[in-house]
């Protein structure tokens, strides 16, 4: 399979192969759900197109916890075919559809009490992973353990002493969740879709009652596109209702946006060998490896504000150094934190005016004619969301579709990950890069390893780290804008990398140096140079701003004072 390059010049072609001829299949929203509906449908052999107004997985699906998991607590709420069913789908990324990008983690869980806790968890926990093994794709984590206080004291010695009796240690999955979706949009190019970024719907085309496309905006270049297409799938997450209200249809549902916030730490402020889950009054509270960092979160506040940029205010931060700071004998303080970053889960609206027991489970609709919906559910169970997506789509074209088949297409970089990965050493020796930064890119990229190597030989200075974010070959910079469709500093900051999260200066010093690089690739000059620099520091800026803000509506007046985009 020849794999996709996602270059200024292809998306310039696809928007105009899209305008060409009508599609089968377009696909609204390049989240997580888009992208995969956009590979379902191109691995069926149906004319797909995908259009995002911003950048792949720009809003909620860049902003998650970064984990592929069952929802361990979803068995509480006695929800078992939701966990079985995300089992099922962590199971098959680790083993078969994404082991480069998805990788295992451990947790552990403090009891606090002796006696009936540990029983009561540890039945929920065996359960957890009985049902992960009877999936079919289960067996390739280790299964949970007991521990005693002193042994859960050794694996987490940053736990207080009095703080637990005892631990369970489980195993789930993790991933970087803007780089997954990146990786599936490659692969639906693959596949023969038509793809393009920067692509705003302002409208959609009617004929009579029936949808029949959309009025797109090129952001990047001007101009407006008319895209036709026997079928729109409007996957826009928490802009669900926004998207129908360009037809006048509020739909047969509502999707209601919860806000979760993360906040990202040095690996040396909290010492342990294993993530943590912990409980809170209202949900449960995360500490995630994360590289060189840990990810501390999540927060679960309604929200009715700005969508592209939702804010994390003073109080949400304090809230969780509170929680975790329970645990913890050495306290994190504001001064450990070294990334924020807020996002917002598409939940369906029930009954329950707390965020935090609406419904994970999804939902597809064919409001009109041409038009299906699909909303709510969660990041490890996009693939399902697609392929009921794609079956409801089916419905209306007037052919003969195959079945889905995404449960065996590898996204590209799979396909010889693990001989790649056998051979590390070698590659390194070959390359005259470190083995830790053969296995770093491996992690990142799988088999297109080899892609971002040719650019380090054709430039050797591309083979060197970035000089304030060492944990990325200047080369990650270029590929990003001549391979992944980045546009914009900000895409490569944010998204292609975690820079801007990952280092106290959230981005900022890479910012000139990724500029200057990444400027030959995108055609600019030097005033777009400084105009990219200028407005990722005021978007930094922005957000600390919104950080020292006591509440939502304040830090969201600060967070939207900076602009959205740069113009070309």
């Amino acid at each position: 399979m020849k794999t996709a390059i996602l270059g200024p010049a292809q998306r310039a072609e696809a928007l105009a192969r899209m305008a060409e001829q009508e599609l089968d299949i377009l696909v609204v929203g390049a989240g997580v759900v888009g992208a995969g509906t956009a590979l379902d449908a191109a691995t069926r052999g149906l004319s797909t197109g995908l259009v995002e107004a911003r950048d792949w997985a720009s809003g909620t699906s860049s902003r998650s916890s970064k984990l592929i998991h069952g929802g361990l607590r979803y068995l509480e709420m006695l929800d078992f075919a939701l966990v079985r069913e995300a089992l099922k789908e962590r199971g098959l990324l680790l083993e078969r559809l994404a082991p480069h990008l998805v990788k295992p983690v451990p947790f552990l869980y403090p009891l606090q009490r002796k006696g009936w806790e540990r029983w009561y968890a540890g039945s929920g926990v065996a359960l957890y992973d009985a049902m992960s093994v009877s999936s079919g794709h289960g067996r390739g984590l280790p299964v949970h353990r007991h521990l005693s206080h002193k042994r859960a004291l050794q694996v987490a010695p940053c736990l207080k002493k009095d703080a637990l009796v005892g631990a369970l240690q489980y195993y789930d999955a993790q991933m970087d969740d803007a780089r997954y979706v990146t990786t599936m949009v490659r692969t639906a190019a693959a596949y023969g879709a038509q793809v393009a970024n920067r692509a705003r719907v302002v409208g959609f085309l009617r004929e009579g009652e029936r949808v029949v496309g959309v009025r797109v905006e090129d952001v990047e270049g001007g101009g407006d596109y008319e895209i036709r297409a026997q079928q729109i799938v409007n996957a826009t997450g928490v802009w669900t209702d926004d998207t129908q209200a360009l037809i006048g249809e509020r739909g047969q549902f509502h999707v209601r946006a919860s806000k979760g916030i993360h906040l990202v730490v040095p690996k040396d402020r909290i010492h342990s060998t294993s993530g943590l889950i912990l409980r809170t009054e209202k949900s449960v509270l995360f500490v995630i490896p994360w590289g060189r960092h840990w990810i501390v979160g999540t927060t679960d506040t309604d929200w009715d504000l700005d969508k592209a940029h939702p804010a994390a205010s003073s109080a949400d931060i304090d809230y969780l150094l509170e929680h975790v700071n329970e645990v913890l004998a050495t306290p994190l303080t504001r001064d450990d934190v070294e990334g924020v970053y807020a996002g917002l889960r598409p939940l369906l609206a029930g009954e329950s005016d707390a965020t935090s027991k609406l419904s994970r489970e999804h939902t597809v609709a064919h409001p009109v004619p041409g038009l299906v919906v699909v909303a709510g559910g969660k990041y490890t169970t996009y693939r399902v969301m697609a392929k009921d997506a794609v079956d409801e789509a089916v419905h209306g074209l007037d052919q003969r579709v195959a079945d889905c088949v995404t449960e065996d297409v590898p996204l590209v970089g799979a396909e010889g990950y693990r001989a790649l990965w056998n051979a590390r050493a070698r590659i390194a020796a070959r390359t005259g890069l470190h083995v830790a930064r053969i296995e770093h890119l491996l992690n990142r990229y799988g088999s297109l390893t080899e892609e971002l190597l040719e650019l380090v030989v054709a430039d050797p200075s591309l083979g060197e780290p970035l000089a304030h974010a060492e944990d990325y070959l200047r080369a990650e910079a270029v590929y990003a804008c001549t391979h992944e469709g980045a546009r914009h500093l900000d895409d490569v900051l944010t998204r292609r990398t975690r820079i801007s999260i990952e280092t106290f200066d959230r981005g900022t010093r890479s910012a000139r140096e990724v500029a200057e690089l990444i400027a030959p690739a995108l055609g600019w000059d030097g005033d777009q140079i400084e105009k990219e620099i200028a407005h990722y520091q005021k978007r930094v800026e922005a957000e600390r701003e919104s950080q020292r803000q006591p509440d939502d509506l304040t830090a969201d007046a600060a967070r939207l004072g900076a602009p959205d985009i740069v113009p070309l």
